[in-house]
């Protein structure tokens, strides 16, 4: 018997997806100029992607309480529930052992508040990469059923500017964090990126780390640092969430004949991974006859794409 079904979507339309980029006051000019750069680059990115996707990004001036309540209200009257959310934040944050607070012009806004804000939006998938100081206070907050939540610490203790987000930005632009090769940057291929980036830029600064990355995405818990797709399910939301294309999903994701079979690729994707952690309740003929016409399919599928 098999322990988890294989997830069929409910739809073979590919989804849109609203990103959201903020960058928080810096306080200082180099932290200013460096947040402010960041989010350029991420907007640069996200807009370059190719699909239906709606890129809105917060700065400078805009990046106030108001403005970040006004465009996730926004986000919520626009969105369905086939379409995908990502929220990214970039800055300073605060924690003070019960709230965290992510520093904007103006009043800061609390995880509490922008959990609620978040909740409003009906989009079934949903991502967010808090890459902030004290960025760990936030998670517990902004947990919930079908979002995955990445933090740049792993606690609100880790209080220290973070240089998580320079390399989530990089993952986004690096064809080498597609490790799976098909043509998709995932939020979890984006998170071990950013993560092993991370951890290469102390032991080459010769510094002790100030910032352990964590990711959940089970919507309770308190999440991995090195999530994998194991028999816990950790990690298996933030692999079904593309953050950016490549190559032929890219030039399929902006061509509407092609978004159909852009969305079965995806759809097969997710089946060959739940087919792989049933792997152990299974018979090894059935898990191998199964797994055989998976990828023929998305094998097909793929020739379709590439025509």
């Amino acid at each position: 018997m098999r322990l988890l079904p294989l997830l069929l979507a409910p739809s073979l339309a590919v989804a849109a997806t609203f990103h959201v980029t903020v960058a928080g006051i810096g306080g200082e000019a180099e932290y200013e100029q460096r947040f402010g750069a960041l989010a350029k680059d991420a907007d640069h990115v996200l807009k370059g992607s190719g699909g239906d996707g709606r890129v809105l990004t917060l700065s400078g001036a805009d990046a106030t309480k108001q403005k970040l309540t006004d465009t996730l209200a926004a986000v919520a009257r626009e969105a369905k529930q086939d379409d995908q959310f990502v929220l990214f934040l970039i800055g300073h944050g605060t924690f003070d052992g019960t709230d965290y607070k992510f520093n904007l012009k103006g009043p800061d806004i609390t995880a509490i508040e922008l959990a609620a804000l978040c909740d409003r939006i009906p989009a079934g998938k949903q991502l967010i990469v808090n890459t902030t100081s004290a960025s760990g206070g936030s998670l517990h907050a902004l947990q919930r059923q079908n979002r995955a939540v990445v933090t740049a610490t792993k606690s609100g203790t880790e209080k220290n500017a973070t240089v998580f987000g320079r390399y989530w930005v990089e993952a986004l632009r690096d064809a080498s964090a597609d490790t799976d090769k098909n043509e998709a940057i995932t939020a979890l291929e984006a998170y071990r990126y950013a993560d092993q980036k991370t951890t290469n830029f102390y032991e080459t600064a010769k510094r002790l780390a100030t910032e352990h990355a964590m990711l959940e995405d089970k919507g309770a818990g308190d999440g991995a640092r090195k999530p994998g797709l194991d028999d816990t399910g950790q990690g298996m939301l933030a692999a079904r969430i593309p953050v950016v294309r490549l190559g032929s999903a890219q030039r399929a994701a902006a061509d509407p004949a092609k978004r159909q079979l852009l969305a079965k690729k995806e759809q097969l994707e997710v089946q060959i991974d739940r087919l792989k952690l049933e792997k152990a309740a299974m018979p090894s003929d059935q898990y191998r006859k199964e797994l055989a016409k998976l990828l023929l399919e998305l094998a097909r599928v793929q020739e379709e794409i590439d025509k």
